[in-house]
Parts: structure tokens; C-alpha cells; sequence
């Protein structure tokens, strides 16, 4: 349910900036000091990596991440803890709310930049989507569930 709500909304927001508010159309629009909308095209993973332009290489990037998202959904159905279904959920609706981009699109579209002039390398800049997200809030949920919640409590959540 998790992911489907998350994939809903990704792909739901992602509409309505590319047709409704058009950011396409729209110069940067600065939210804060450290925050802009923008449209950046993905053609790959996260800061672009592994760029797949062609269709053949868009494939391998589509087939690898289904398996990813094939056995995060192996281990959501199995586990006995709510938390860590929750996270899974979130995780995988952002994973595919991103392949849907990739399929019809032939890339991911990405909204929010967030830039600093800090010397913090590679995280000085960084443009993600609603998918990024959840994915990141997933992965968070998992990272704490592990250090902070007992192990007999897990299932319980």
C-alpha cells in the first residue's frame, strides 16, 4: 500500500509540474537561499551516473533496477515489522515512480535543487524528486530501525 501511495504521488506531482505549472516554461524559481525548482533530465542514477541515453542501455539500468525492487519486495512481504515494511514501501514506490519516468520519458525528471557554496564536495549540489524522497526516508526509517529499535520490539511496530 506503501508503495503504491508513493509511487501515486510521485507520478501525480510530477505531472503537475511538467503540464500544469509547466517548469519547463519557467526560469529557476528560488525558494529559499539553498533551494530552487528547476527541471534536470536524469538520464541516469543518482548524480547522473551511469548515464543511459540509448534505448539498449536504458533497458540494462530498467532490468537491474527491477531486480533491486523485485527483492526489496521479497523482504517487505516477509518481514514481521511494520517499520521496516513502511520503509521498504517507501523505497520501492519512489524506485518505480523513477523507472515510470525512465519508460515513458526515457529519463528521470527532477524538480528540486539544493545547492550550498559550503565545501561539502559532491553534496554542494544535488537536484531530486519526490521518488528521491521517499527513497531517502525509506532508507532513513531502515538505518534508524536498526540502530535504535530493540530487536523484540521490530516486529511489533
Amino acid at each position: 500500500m506503501t508503495a503504491l501511495a508513493a509511487l501515486a504521488f510521485d507520478q501525480a506531482h510530477k505531472f503537475w509540474m511538467l503540464h500544469i505549472f509547466d517548469v519547463a516554461a519557467r526560469p529557476p524559481l528560488s525558494l529559499t537561499p539553498f533551494l530552487d525548482v528547476v527541471l534536470s533530465w536524469n538520464f541516469g542514477v543518482s548524480y547522473s551516473l551511469f548515464p543511459a541515453h540509448e534505448t539498449m542501455a536504458r533497458l540494462a539500468l530498467l532490468t537491474v533496477q527491477g531486480a533491486i525492487v523485485a527483492g526489496l519486495a521479497i523482504w517487505m512481504v516477509r518481514t514481521p515489522s511494520r517499520a521496516t515494511a513502511l520503509a521498504l514501501g517507501l523505497i520501492i514506490g519512489g524506485a518505480l515512480g523513477n523507472a515510470a519516468d525512465r519508460i515513458a520519458r526515457g529519463a528521470v525528471a527532477d524538480f528540486f535543487y539544493l545547492h550550498t557554496s559550503l565545501p561539502v564536495g559532491p553534496l554542494a549540489n544535488y537536484v531530486f524528486n519526490l521518488a528521491d524522497v521517499f527513497i531517502t526516508l525509506g532508507v532513513s526509517l531502515l538505518v534508524f530501525e536498526g540502530f535504535f529499535l530493540p530487536q523484540e520490539r521490530r516486529a511489533g511496530t
